[in-house]
């Protein structure tokens, strides 16, 4: 049986690029795949492969002291949603580009927003109603399949423009209200709550776990509608046959979750496309006209 693991530990690790090299020796002789990304302020990864070498994997993290007791999130998939194992080392675990403003200790990061569990989170609502506001921390696109009910999604397309878009007085409105950010399993809020309260808000939430745990827990029964984008071949989650597509087709404007690479390689953006137009019209997978118009100048040059 394989499966998918998804954990992160915020630390400070006085020689990452030792860590690295233990990682890749670890992963290679378990035969895992998937992504890690090491820095002084500790360690995120994504793996997948067989359910014994996965638990054997968290064993070995156990018997460290330093990655003893994280938490990790497991779901359907295999080695095969990833193409190869990449492990590196990087100034932060998350490219806000601020890596001078994360601070952690062996408890973790310092000054970001107070973890909820997903209980907490409804709660919350259920006390504050409308005051509450949910803040995404994930890019832009992400949030066309999936996001939390009237959520701000925030112009993003890469993790550097968040500073940017916090800096830029679109959101000092809500800099006295209560804030929840929200992101996939949770890393990205760590360091982005840090980086909004330095900024002015006063009040900033984290779902701990992030939206994985929020779906395990109220699948889409809670305040979650749509699907959840992931970084491998899956492309999408849902977290129960209930689950609603929100997004729209760019050329139907039919619902949908189907995320597909435009076919113009310079471009490679990601298409939202549902099956049927996927289906009726290879040239539909393009991000716009131009894209095709290009990538045909580019067939008969």
């Amino acid at each position: 049986m394989n499966k998918v693991i998804l954990y992160y530990k915020f630390v400070p690790l006085a020689d990452p690029k030792m860590t690295m090299l233990w990682q890749r020796e670890l992963c290679q002789r378990l035969n895992l795949t998937g992504r890690i990304i090491v820095s002084k302020h500790g360690i995120n990864g994504t793996l997948g492969g067989d359910i014994e070498s996965l638990r054997q994997y968290k064993r070995d993290m156990n018997a460290s002291e330093i990655f003893r007791g994280i938490v990790y999130k497991w779901s359907n998939g295999s080695g095969e949603d990833f193409p190869r194992l990449s492990i590196k080392v990087r100034p932060e675990l998350v490219a806000f580009e601020r890596p001078d403003e994360i601070e952690v200790d062996e408890k973790g990061v310092k000054n970001g927003g107070k973890h909820l569990k997903p209980e907490q989170v409804n709660k919350l609502v259920e006390e504050r109603g409308d005051e509450v506001v949910f803040f995404d921390g994930r890019n832009a696109y992400e949030a066309k399949v999936g996001k939390f009910r009237n959520a701000i999604v925030p112009n993003t397309k890469t993790t550097r423009d968040f500073v940017t878009e916090l800096e830029s007085g679109k959101y000092d409105d809500i800099k006295d209200k209560p804030v929840v950010t929200y992101c996939t399993g949770g890393i990205r809020c760590e360091a982005l709550s840090v980086l909004m309260k330095n900024r002015g808000f006063k009040e900033v939430y984290q779902i701990d776990g992030g939206i994985v745990k929020y779906g395990e827990k109220f699948g889409d029964e809670g305040l979650w509608e749509g699907s959840l984008y992931i970084f491998d071949k899956r492309m999408n989650h849902r977290f129960s046959d209930k689950a609603k597509d929100i997004g729209e087709c760019i050329h139907c404007l039919g619902k949908t979750s189907n995320f597909e690479n435009c076919k113009w390689v310079a471009c490679n953006d990601l298409v939202l496309i549902c099956e049927n137009c996927k289906q009726s019209n290879p040239d539909l997978l393009y991000h716009t006209e131009i894209c095709h118009q290009k990538a045909l100048v580019g067939a008969t040059a």
